[in-house]
């Protein structure tokens, strides 16, 4: 057993994470701080580490929030770092603000509220001004209109039900949905064979895609001439997702009558019929608190147990302690490993009390449970076999 006292683990906080989430780092287990010369683990929302130097000490990294464009995730795959995040934690702040966003536009609020802002409220014929004023703002309602979703993951699941309780129709393609989503997904989604189905059938785009090679100017000039002409594009996933010269074309072709987006950029800016947001997506409270409770505890799971969950490099792994001692091993998916990893175990005399290996791509990761105490001459055995990655040794706290 270990005591948790003497051998506390080091979290360093790298952003303003929510104190629902810390707390779930109890002081006599954690120590939790801005400054950590060799963290067992980071904990942040938006710091950049693409350039910073990630300490040899740090064993995972969590980040409280769902994209991970800010982490090398590549090098600590290489490390044999699990990178966690919080997907869907703030599925439903991101839910509203595409709701506002299509109100939006469909209302001309923006433009409106800036003809309100340039009113002389002295003026005696202020009330004249309003009334000849507001013709020029005329929208539309939601219900009867089409809104086409672009990634059906809980964001996208989440959009859909409240389109459709707002009485629209709902076209939905994810090339890559997952089960749980799919029984997630309303019946009454009509589901499109492509990305271009999409923009030639909707009245409102929205995207709720990550940033990948592969989405990467997923909307661009082939495809967004393809949309009805005075259509709303919506981005609250990521801003490389839509090209902003294709942008740029469609509205001034009026093609798109406006485009709704989480990401203020120069080549937009002040563009009247673009509404662009300042990261506003997960800003919440709730939205704030859920990612931080929720990739926390996945954390300290791992911190304590080995176990893995909603890792973006790593497979998900679960196994209920059977013993006091495990040894967690993150490897390249590689053959013969887990039989180099049970001989060494048998040499060294250890009775193997249960064991689990899983994959993902070239990432694989075994936990085994072990009936007596790990010496650390087997784990630096374990440590030299070819293609392992990273060896922790996690007897049970006292």
């Amino acid at each position: 057993m270990v005591n948790a006292m003497a051998d506390r683990l080091s979290v360093l906080v790298l952003n303003a994470i929510s104190a629902s989430g810390l707390s779930r780092l109890p002081a006599e287990i954690y120590r939790v701080g801005k400054d950590m010369a060799e963290p067992d683990a980071i904990l942040l929302r938006s710091a950049d580490l693409h350039n910073a130097t990630i300490a040899p000490s740090v064993r995972a990294i969590g980040r409280a929030g769902a994209g991970t464009n800010n982490i090398p995730v590549g090098a600590m795959s290489a490390r044999g770092v699990p990178v966690f995040n919080a997907p869907g934690a703030n599925a439903n702040a991101v839910k509203e603000l595409v709701l506002a966003g299509m109100l939006l536009s469909a209302r001309n609020l923006a433009p409106a509220l800036r003809f309100v802002a340039a009113l002389d409220p002295a003026a005696p014929d202020l009330d004249d001004r309003v009334e000849s004023g507001k013709k020029t703002f005329a929208g539309y309602e939601l219900a009867g209109q089409t809104l086409g979703i672009v990634g059906l993951g809980k964001i996208g699941c989440l959009v859909a039900d409240a389109a459709i309780k707002l009485g629209m129709t709902v076209l939905g393609y994810d090339p890559e949905i997952t089960v749980d989503a799919a029984w997630s997904l309303p019946s009454q989604v009509r589901r499109a064979a492509s990305v271009n189905e999409v923009l030639r059938g909707a009245q409102f785009v929205s995207l709720h895609v990550p940033l990948v090679e592969a989405t990467r100017h997923l909307v661009n000039d082939a495809n967004v001439g393809l949309m009805r002409p005075g259509a709303v594009l919506l981005n609250f996933s990521r801003d490389g997702v839509v090209s902003n010269a294709a942008v740029l074309d469609a509205l001034g072709g009026e093609r798109l009558s406006a485009y709704v987006c989480d990401f203020p950029c120069a080549e937009l800016h002040g563009h009247p019929r673009v509404v662009a947001l300042p990261h506003l997506g997960a800003s919440t409270r709730e939205a704030e608190e859920n990612c931080a409770v929720m990739v926390v505890d996945q954390l300290r799971d791992y911190l304590e147990h080995g176990q893995i969950a909603n890792a973006v490099n790593f497979p998900t792994v679960q196994m209920t302690r059977e013993s006091a001692w495990r040894v967690a091993i993150a490897n390249s998916n590689v053959p013969n490993m887990l039989g180099q990893i049970s001989t060494a175990m048998a040499r060294a005399g250890l009775n193997i009390h249960n064991m689990v290996n899983k994959s993902r791509g070239e990432m694989a990761y075994t936990l085994v449970d072990v009936e007596a105490p790990v010496a650390a001459s087997v784990l630096d055995e374990l440590r030299a076999i070819p293609g392992v990655l990273a060896v922790r040794y996690l007897p049970q706290r006292a």
